[in-house]
């Protein structure tokens, strides 16, 4: 299972069915969070079926390996793709580069290039946890 789309952490608390209008003289309420189920996390904790590889992807900001590896350990899946993200990095670039963490304490690092190329990395990794 590969969990390449990444669910919000938080969502609104109260559903509005339609636009929210300004009202003239008015600061706006406040939107009141909730948080999201983490599917990663549930699904690495009630695996499907036996020898199922999870692997899931985290965009960090700061401390990429560190915080990585402890996202790694709290979600409990096989892998983990970490890369930074800021500006002209990742998103709406046809590049990337990445670390791949393992839960056995593995790291790959793949170099600044197309983002084909890391997905062939990942799809290694998984193989080889395969057989």
């Amino acid at each position: 299972v590969v969990m390449a789309a990444a669910v919000a952490d938080f969502r609104p608390a109260v559903y509005a069915a339609g636009k929210i209008k300004k009202k003239d003289g008015q600061e706006p309420e406040p939107v009141a969070l909730v948080r999201n189920p983490d599917v990663l996390a549930e699904m690495s904790a009630d695996r499907a079926r036996p020898g199922q590889v999870i692997v899931g992807f985290a965009a960090e900001t700061d401390d990429v390996l560190a915080n990585g590896r402890k996202k790694l350990a709290r979600k409990g899946c096989d892998l983990l793709v970490v890369n930074e993200v800021g500006e002209r990095r990742t998103f709406g670039s046809e590049e990337n580069e990445a670390v791949v963490l393992a839960a056995d304490g593995g790291e790959t690092p793949v170099p600044h290039g197309p983002k084909e190329a890391l997905a062939d990395t990942v799809w290694d990794l998984v193989a080889a946890r395969l057989g």
